[in-house]
């Protein structure tokens, strides 16, 4: 049985536009069914380093196959962020042309080293939750009691 694979999309080098409509449509290849795609939201970065410019960002949801997994889907999208130019980090949350993050795979918890489920700041951030409200308003994190929308409505306005 397939799972609901939410995967927030954020780019700020480059053109990030065409960057995050590529994306969408690359990611489009890990599902047989068609992927809910959000509207695009300019947003200012957060916890980034002075002078960072601003962010697009969107979220889809595809089903995953049956055979993936959070972990194979993480090295794909690590693979794709690699094709659109990422490169290794050198400083905590720097400018990127493409960065990817797994929000949440079905309602699988995980606490590796190499990926937490859900996203463990999904629930506070206004660039996850708006786009994420866009497809799946009623979409509860696990782990929280709230739909999307409703925690959305519940963050401090800046």
């Amino acid at each position: 049985m397939s799972e609901l694979a939410i995967v927030a999309l954020g780019s700020n080098l480059g053109h990030t536009r065409d960057t995050i409509v590529r994306a969408m449509d690359r990611l489009q290849e890990f599902s047989d069914k068609p992927i809910l795609r959000s509207s695009l939201y300019e947003t200012e970065p957060v916890d980034c380093p002075p002078g960072t410019p601003n962010f697009l960002n969107a979220v889809i949801g595809l089903e995953a196959r049956a055979d993936e997994t959070p972990d194979s889907l993480l090295e794909k999208l690590q693979t794709l962020e690699n094709e659109f130019g990422r490169q290794p980090k050198k400083v905590l949350n720097e400018s990127r042309p493409l960065d990817l993050d797994i929000i949440a795979f079905g309602q699988r918890t995980s606490n590796s080293p190499q990926l937490t489920l859900p996203h463990p700041r999904a629930h506070l951030r206004r660039f996850v939750l708006e786009p994420l409200s866009d497809i799946i308003p009623d979409f509860v994190l696990p782990g929280q009691s709230k739909p999307a929308r409703e925690l959305l409505n519940s963050l401090p306005e800046d």
